[in-house]
């Protein structure tokens, strides 16, 4: 079975680039092409052509895989939401009307359903759902939203299927070892909290960039400068290293979603910090403040969406 793997992928996000080792080892019968921003091998191809860059990419090879593919497989992440920008919900759209133009089935798979802030947004997310031939989401927050939507077929009520993934790998603390998860776009509301739990007797403190672009390097820095000569900035490369970095902390604090996630699978301490109202952050710290148990909580609903997602796909064989 043929399919085209659609994600955030390429962008030197760990968290995404997680995401597509999931699926790219836990459903290895499929042959899969993945959709990437930066294309290394023969099985990705380039994003279609939405901006000056892209259109000197050979975006054919996209068409025609999508074209001849069995199913379109939005493989996890919160891609359909404008909360940063509305563009987000043009990109995706495009490769949903692009398969349905070529009578493809559409799959939403582990995805994070909003929010939306602007009505374009909300219309292009809507009718992508609305069209879709499987949808399963990876938080209550998801599925009340698209509960709205009015799907044909209901949606399946998963987790993150990362989470599985980093659950695997196992803990290894190194002494009292704070590792600090900002975003490039960190709010106020982050580096208070982490003021707070510098304030505490760590031996080391490692500030973990997950998406090291140069902006980033300089919230890194602002918050090597409140740890002092302990701390060390960490740019990530691999998923493997961010494995390693997590499981090597003895607490983690975190504005990223699967920095959060990583150490929740691992049983590493964890504070996690939302940034805004009805965020992804939120819906997972509301998650664990709701289940005593919610590591096996979420180890079971990322099965029941593998399970749900394997019949999905069988069934367009």
């Amino acid at each position: 079975m043929k399919c085209v793997l659609v994600g955030n992928y390429g962008v030197g996000n760990i968290g995404d680039e997680a995401l597509r080792e999931y699926f790219l080892s836990a459903f290895p019968e499929i042959s899969w092409t993945v959709v990437s921003a930066r294309p290394e091998t023969a099985h990705e191809v380039p994003r279609l052509p939405l901006g000056i860059r892209s259109l000197f990419a050979p975006w054919l090879r996209t068409v025609k895989a999508i074209r001849h593919a069995d199913a379109l497989v939005f493989g996890g992440g919160s891609l359909f939401t404008d909360i940063e920008s509305v563009w987000a919900c043009v990109i995706w759209r495009s490769y949903a009307a692009l398969a349905a133009w070529y009578r493809v089935p559409v799959i939403l798979a582990f995805q994070g359903a909003g929010p939306w802030k602007t009505a374009l947004g909300l219309k292009l997310a809507k009718k992508t759902y609305q069209e879709a031939a499987f949808v399963s989401v990876r938080d209550a927050e998801s599925l009340a939203r698209l509960q709205l939507f009015g799907l044909t077929k209901p949606a399946v009520l998963t987790s993150d299927p990362a989470f599985a993934f980093f659950g695997s790998h196992p803990r290894n603390p190194i002494g009292k070892r704070l590792v600090i998860i900002p975003r490039t776009n960190s709010n106020p509301a982050f580096l208070e909290k982490v003021g707070e739990k510098l304030e505490e007797n760590f031996t080391d403190v490692r500030i973990l960039l997950m998406q090291p672009s140069q902006a980033e390097r300089r919230v890194g820095e602002r918050f090597r400068l409140l740890a002092g000569d302990k701390a060390e900035i960490v740019p990530l490369v691999s998923v493997s290293q961010f494995l390693h970095e997590v499981s090597a902390a003895s607490e983690v604090i975190s504005e990223r979603y699967h920095g959060a996630l990583a150490a929740l699978a691992m049983g590493v301490p964890v504070e996690i910090v939302p940034q805004g109202e009805g965020d992804k952050l939120q819906a997972l710290q509301a998650a664990v403040n709701h289940s005593q148990d919610s590591v096996q909580l979420f180890r079971d609903k990322v099965s029941v969406g593998e399970n749900a997602l394997k019949q999905a796909l069988q069934g367009f064989c």
